[in-house]
């Protein structure tokens, strides 16, 4: 798949062919602990790198949580800077987890941080913040576009304060989470074999009936394995697009560490998990 292809088709590639999951790469302290590494800057690039080596050929996607690096000053965003060259050189997709959300100029050097192809953390997606509205998020939307990336938008995420803005309802009568899913819809109009503006929703939320859901694009699914949700839920929760859902598992691999054997095995099996799940919805 060329990397000149947009990040809608490039990330149907990657799930077809290496399974659908994602994994996200969360060094916090206490997992940093539990493989018996240091809480500094060696222990982060130790517990990276092996992430890395052990899977960058065969996961689809992964998302380092940029809030983990950055706790660390430069040195730590320079360990994310060889992480997200390392995954991408190996094939693997990443999505760059900083949940940027601003307005103007500001949103538009947030943009060129992640989604400007010469940047040192250039990554193929971005997650954004549209809470300052939609509109707000344009320097993003267009730079994305420009650069064959993606975005993936917050609009029904699995932390339970979510609600207090996501499913409150405007004056036309839809939520605010309904409104950002018909946003994506708009963007993705057209694009195949899947679009490349994507919403993040949470595995954990139960029936989503209510919510058109197909908006052709990806929906980065946070809540497999730790907090809860099991790929076997996908299908209920998801329902017709469970197809475009990239879950997210974080500590449920993680914790295999730090054998690489183990993880590479932890990983395989969500991914089986999930494929045999959307293979019999």
């Amino acid at each position: 798949m060329s990397p000149q292809e947009p990040f809608g088709a490039r990330l149907r590639h990657a799930m077809d062919t290496r399974g659908p999951l994602c994994v996200g790469i969360d060094p916090h302290a206490s997992l940093l602990a539990a493989w018996g590494l240091n809480d500094d800057i060696q222990g982060l690039e130790s517990f990276t790198r092996t992430v890395v080596e052990a899977l960058a050929d065969q996961v689809a996607v992964f998302k380092p949580q940029s809030a983990f690096f950055e706790r660390f000053g430069s040195r730590g965003v320079a360990v994310l800077e060889r992480a997200v060259a390392d995954l991408r050189a190996a094939g693997g997709l990443v999505v760059m987890d900083a949940k940027r959300g601003d307005i103007g100029s500001t949103m538009a050097a947030y943009a060129e941080t992640y989604l400007h192809k010469g940047a040192p953390l250039f990554s193929d997606a971005l997650t954004v913040s549209p809470y300052l509205g939609y509109g707000s998020l344009k320097p993003a939307v267009d730079l994305a576009r420009e650069s064959g990336a993606g975005l993936f938008v917050l609009a029904l995420t699995s932390n339970p304060e979510g609600a207090e803005v996501q499913r409150a309802v405007r004056e036309d009568g839809r939520s605010i989470g309904a409104t950002m899913l018909g946003h994506l819809t708009a963007e993705n109009a057209g694009a195949a074999p899947m679009g490349s503006y994507g919403a993040v929703v949470g595995a954990t939320l139960g029936d989503l009936s209510t919510f058109e859901l197909d908006i052709n694009g990806p929906l980065l699914a946070p809540g497999i394995g730790a907090q809860g949700a099991t790929p076997a839920d996908l299908p209920r929760v998801f329902g017709a697009a469970v197809r475009n859902v990239v879950p997210n598992v974080s500590r449920g691999v993680l914790k295999a560490g730090p054998d690489a054997g183990a993880l590479r095995f932890a990983a395989a099996r969500f991914a089986d998990e999930v494929r045999a799940a959307v293979d019999a919805a």
